[in-house]
């Protein structure tokens, strides 16, 4: 069993379970911190408190606490806690609660806050946001034709692109300011310095073995969600796997970024011409169709089984958990019917409008990034980093 040391000063928010209850958190006071949840999370095989300890600081209002664990990123939320729960505190919808918390505290603008805690002010908000992202690309608009190759010309691939960046940059600036917070914190709750990270030649490869840990083999290979945490109560075929469907949307959504940017940098080295028509074997042609089936295949399975209420996981959907679903599957379709209208011998009317609709929600996903689910991609790495170097240091002394 190990205990978790707090550096710094304590302070307390008597108000803190109550406002991660506004972000969809259970009623937890009835946890009595028996230890069920823990002997059976896979996630705690070298922590004798988690994940009870995160409920904890929520009943005691020890915020600073909470958002300075990297423990709080390490559930993926299987719900055998939920299911052997005595009180029926359902401890995993408090993780998932506590989550969205982090990210909206994480976030200077208190655009996370609205989204997650107004639900229809937040729509609005999301609404409003692809509109007018749309009509400031129409608003350089190009003339249509019947030819195929013009689809790609309603709107100049210039004003994508720039348009594109800084939404891009405005973004990654709420992000840094989001992780640098995270990461300050978490360095002081776990007394890492800089010397920890950079000082010399054995920390920097402790500090290399751990993001490998922690992008490579985890966020991307996702070795413990794989491995570790199958719910034997409810057993799956192979294509229904939490770990696959999870794998299949990050991948695919990757995959297509990636196809993209190779798309582009061919385009701008003059090898082919921005939306010309190409085989399907042509590298970032068959990229993009490779990983938009898996995205839509991932999608639509995390859809069926938020409306089948299949598993712990699913069983309470938040208004964020179906934005973000919505919108990848909207990009994914209006990508697929984009491209089947670049293929018609004329380009039907209809195609540059889905062309625009496209590009407008994709768009969109990106600058909301550093507010929605989404995060989960920025911040779980940095949480996994921390904990892949706490145990590479445990294990060196």
């Amino acid at each position: 069993m190990t205990t978790q040391t707090i550096h710094g000063p304590l302070t307390i928010d008597a108000n803190l379970l109550t406002d991660i209850q506004r972000y969809g958190a259970p009623e937890v006071s009835a946890c009595f911190s028996c230890g069920n949840c823990t002997a059976i999370c896979p996630m705690a095989s070298n922590d004798g408190t988690f994940p009870r300890r995160m409920i904890r600081y929520g009943q005691v209002g020890m915020k600073d606490a909470l958002l300075s664990s990297k423990e709080l990123w390490s559930c993926y939320h299987c719900g055998l806690c939920s299911q052997s729960c005595p009180q029926e505190a359902d401890p995993g919808a408090y993780m998932a609660a506590a989550r969205r918390y982090a990210i909206a505290n994480y976030d200077k603008t208190g655009i996370a806050r609205t989204l997650y805690t107004r639900p229809v002010l937040g729509s609005f908000l999301e609404v409003a946001v692809a509109g007018l992202i749309a009509s400031l690309l129409y608003s350089a608009h190009g003339a249509r034709s019947t030819s195929s190759l013009a689809l790609f010309k309603f709107i100049p691939e210039p004003v994508i692109h720039w348009s594109g960046i800084a939404m891009i940059a405005a973004a990654a600036l709420v992000v840094l300011v989001g992780v640098t917070t995270m990461v300050r914190g978490i360095a002081r709750n776990e007394g890492v310095g800089r010397s920890a990270l950079f000082g010399g030649r054995d920390a920097l490869a402790s500090s290399r073995r751990a993001l490998w840990e922690a992008v490579g083999v985890e966020s991307l290979g996702q070795r413990r969600f794989r491995d570790d945490c199958a719910n034997e109560k409810e057993p799956e075929p192979w294509y229904r796997r939490r770990w696959l469907i999870h794998a299949a949307t990050m991948w695919g959504f990757l995959g297509l970024l990636t196809a993209s940017g190779l798309d582009y940098g061919l385009a701008l080295a003059g090898i082919r011409k921005t939306g010309a028509p190409v085989p399907i074997w042509y590298p970032a042609r068959l990229l993009g169709t490779v990983a938009g089936v898996l995205m839509v295949y991932g999608v639509a399975m995390l859809m069926r089984n938020r409306l089948a209420r299949s598993g712990e996981a699913a069983k309470h959907s938040d208004q964020s958990d179906w934005v973000l679903l919505i919108m990848l599957m909207v990009i994914g379709a209006s990508g697929f019917l984009t491209e089947s209208a670049l293929y018609l011998t004329h380009a039907p009317a209809w195609g540059y409008w889905m062309f625009l609709f496209h590009v407008s929600v994709a768009l969109e996903l990106l600058v909301l990034l550093p507010f929605m689910k989404f995060a989960h991609v920025i911040y779980r790495p940095v949480a996994l980093f921390f904990q892949s170097l706490a145990s590479s240091t445990t294990k060196q002394g």
